[in-house]
């Protein structure tokens, strides 16, 4: 790469294709291209090279207080008019790395992301409520939130307010009016900014995440009041978010939360991201969870272990399990038959379904899933 500041790995990145780039002092960049981490350069970082990119990130006091109280840094930086990257600043064994992640602003429609549309739209229609999009890091969460911001913002008369840290995709006022906070600029804690909602007449908030039970009251509250709260959540499956929900709370306080939960939470997506075996690129498996007479009864009775039965028995509710979904890009040969099993979470099911594929198909032929 020659000289390596901000803008070549920026550069570097929008090259390769890479999502991700990661940077340390005495070792090459690192890039994340599809789902694979690969080292992109045989030249590792000079210390003299990271400090100027640590420089051209934080331009102020204000940002190196931070660093150095907490250790930790984030910001989003536009790169021309067309790419915006969301880098994080650490520390690991006393010396600084950052983590960069490229942003695409061109895709946010429904269909070019893969996503399912109909459903995705009828969550956008409602007034009130909370929904939920979960998975890993990395899964295309933002990215999913983003399309549903943008499909809003096109659609309908709302004031959509987001709190996110830091902003990544910037939104311009189309039918709706969209007013983002970032924290540590635009409010200083999570807290404040929650609690001064009531005040700023929200139609639709987007939380950048749910990760407590202070988080979580406040999200409940604003849907309860007639907003529509979307957000994220590190979990891997519409069982484990409604879980991982209740267990922020203190058992004295579960029955209220399964309550609330049971006719506020509207819908949950999760999502994986696969290697595509047909193209170079990732495809997007997810399961969907809406809100059905069912689904609330469970929620509210506390069976949430029944969830992914009603989940597979529900398609005409909009609902959609892994496993469907990776069974229809097996079908249509857009992953292989190693990735599907590797992105399943019941695998002995998945290949039940496979081979009723196989024994439906007329003597003499063979499967073309695998």
């Amino acid at each position: 790469m020659g000289y390596m500041d901000l803008k070549t790995i920026f550069d570097a990145m929008i090259a390769h294709k890479a999502s991700d780039a990661f940077l340390r002092v005495g070792s090459a960049p690192w890039f994340r291209i599809r789902t694979e981490v690969i080292q992109a350069s045989s030249e590792g970082l000079t210390e003299e090279e990271m400090k100027g990119i640590i420089g051209s990130i934080i331009v102020d006091d204000r940002g190196r207080k931070i660093l150095g109280e907490t250790r930790h840094f984030d910001r989003s930086l536009w790169h021309g008019a067309e790419w915006r990257f969301r880098i994080g600043i650490f520390y690991q064994q006393e010396t600084m790395s950052v983590v960069i992640r490229k942003i695409d602003l061109s895709s946010l429609t429904f269909s070019q992301l893969g996503l399912p549309e109909e459903i995705l739209k009828a969550f956008c229609h409602e007034r009130r409520g909370l929904i939920l999009l979960t998975g890993m890091t990395g899964s295309g969460k933002s990215t999913t939130i983003a399309s549903m911001i943008e499909y809003i913002n096109q659609n309908y008369s709302r004031h959509i307010v987001t709190l996110e840290d830091p902003i990544e995709f910037v939104f311009k006022n189309k039918k709706s009016l969209v007013s983002q906070r970032e924290l540590g600029s635009d409010v200083l804690r999570y807290e404040d900014a929650l609690s001064q909602l009531s005040t700023h007449s929200p139609d639709v908030i987007y939380i950048g995440t749910i990760n407590g039970a202070e988080v979580c009251q406040a999200a409940l509250k604003a849907a309860e009041m007639g907003a529509l709260v979307v957000s994220t959540l590190h979990s891997i499956n519409a069982q484990s978010t409604v879980e991982s929900l209740i267990n922020y709370f203190p058992p004295q306080q579960h029955v209220r939360v399964f309550d609330q939960l049971s006719f506020l939470l509207k819908g949950v997506v999760s999502q994986r991201l696969v290697p595509k075996c047909d193209e170079p690129g990732i495809v997007v498996a997810y399961e969907i969870m809406s809100l059905s007479p069912t689904i609330s009864s469970l929620i509210k009775e506390n069976k949430i272990s029944e969830i992914p039965k009603c989940i597979k028995n529900s398609a005409h509710f909009g609902m959609n399990s892994f496993n469907t979904c990776l069974h229809r890009l097996l079908q249509e040969k857009k992953i292989s038959h190693e990735m599907a099993m590797q992105y399943s979470d019941e695998r002995r099911e998945l290949e039940m379904m496979l081979n009723n594929d196989e024994k439906s198909l007329s003597p003499g032929r063979t499967s073309s899933v695998r």
